[in-house]
């Protein structure tokens, strides 16, 4: 199967899959207002997605600690506002992705632990980190893709449409994920996926594929798995939730949650960090940001020269107040290609865009949303929209035991 490309941290060091030892803050690194923080502070964490707040781009993971048995308390997390998240190896947000999906994610220390929207633990529980503000969220095939990995298939048993599939992946010292060889569940709940096709296991039992009983050699067929949660997932032992027999079948995933996230931020609008200012005369100017990474072309091609739009003041979530009436109309004067390679969080792109009147959400440091003309100039949802400064919905108290 093809490894997934386009992705812009497709380059970055593997940073070294957890262990007890690294469960407490080595260092007080935090990112810094301004700045896309350094790819060799994050720390790597693998869990199953239990709770989610998408409005406040938050959640929890009941995490899996290598060599630790004991059943801890959740990890808290907030994305950062230039934090990506990839499902099925595509841009995604987080009421994309189902509860019980194992993901796979980088986090640093909050950049404010004042004004975190989560808890931060107080490093005494060996099982939840301190670090708590995730720059990258991925699934099991995104992180594969990424990687130019593939799980392999070496044997199946079945017994009444149930039974185990025993595949290996291979993973560097160092790297993240999973890796080795592993026993893994499946029943009639597990989705196969062939081409366009969705299936299940007792199709690949009436087309001869698998046995109706017993075992089977599967020669090491290359697939991707995605992992859900298993009764003894202490012991690293997982369910296979989805299975993706080719690179059709993948594909045909990926593009269709990639069609799902340009749908979601063309009516929210890009996300993007101001960079400086060149102040005019009453009240006129030229606003510098750079756009965040993690989208698709597409959307990003959107961004042209000479063409107008309109910027809206955002908070650190992503959330606004009314976009469609109370951001400023403007036009993009200039875009330009920054970095090649940039870190993880930027697209490497900056717009240059002139309002005539400047707002006070649009200073240096500040998050904003912006649209080019062509894309909607919509209200989003009660819910996702800002009342005030002081008050959030839901509220951090949901994260407290």
């Amino acid at each position: 199967m093809r490894t997934h490309a386009n992705r812009n941290w497709i380059l970055l060091l593997a940073v070294v899959l957890f262990g007890s030892a690294n469960l407490l803050a080595q260092d007080d690194y935090r990112p810094q207002p301004g700045e896309f923080p350094a790819p060799e502070e994050a720390k790597s964490y693998r869990g199953e997605l239990v709770f989610v707040d998408h409005v406040n781009r938050r959640g929890s993971l009941r995490l899996h600690v290598d060599d630790h048995f004991r059943e801890g308390r959740l990890h808290h997390f907030a994305m950062l506002p230039y934090g990506e998240i990839w499902y099925h190896g595509a841009p995604a947000d987080l009421r994309d992705i189902p509860l019980g999906t194992i993901l796979y994610g980088r986090f640093y220390l909050p950049p404010d632990p004042k004004t975190s929207a989560v808890p931060q633990s107080n490093g005494k529980d060996v099982t939840v980190p301190v670090e708590n503000h995730a720059i990258l969220l991925e699934d099991g095939p995104s992180l594969c893709l990424r990687e130019g990995k593939t799980w392999t298939l070496k044997q199946v048993e079945l017994k009444e449409n149930e039974g185990t599939l025993t595949a290996s992946l291979n993973r560097e010292d160092g790297g993240e994920g999973l890796g080795g060889e592993h026993e893994l569940t499946i029943d009639r709940s597990t989705r196969v996926w062939r081409g366009k096709e969705q299936l299940g296991i007792e199709d690949l039992i009436a087309e001869n594929i698998w046995p109706a009983s017993g075992k089977k050699l599967l020669n090491d067929q290359s697939v991707q798995l995605a992992l859900g949660w298993h009764p003894r997932y202490l012991y690293q032992q997982f369910h296979v939730a989805d299975i993706w027999l080719d690179e059709d079948a993948l594909d045909v995933a990926a593009e269709r949650q990639r069609q799902r996230h340009m749908r979601h931020i063309r009516t929210r609008w890009m996300p993007a960090r101001v960079d400086t200012i060149d102040y005019g005369q009453f009240g006129e100017a030229t606003i510098t940001a750079t756009l965040f990474g993690g989208m698709a072309e597409e959307l990003y091609g959107d961004f042209k020269p000479n063409v107008s739009g309109k910027m809206a003041a955002s908070e650190d979530t992503l959330r606004t107040w009314w976009p469609d009436h109370d951001g400023m109309d403007g036009r993009i004067v200039a875009v330009n290609r920054v970095d090649e390679n940039p870190p993880v969080g930027s697209s490497g792109i900056q717009i240059e865009f002139n309002v005539p009147l400047i707002l006070e959400g649009f200073r240096p440091g500040r998050i904003v949303r912006v649209r080019p003309h062509n894309w909607p100039n919509v209200k989003p949802p009660i819910e996702e929209r800002i009342r005030s400064f002081e008050e959030r919905w839901p509220s951090p108290d949901i994260f407290k035991y």
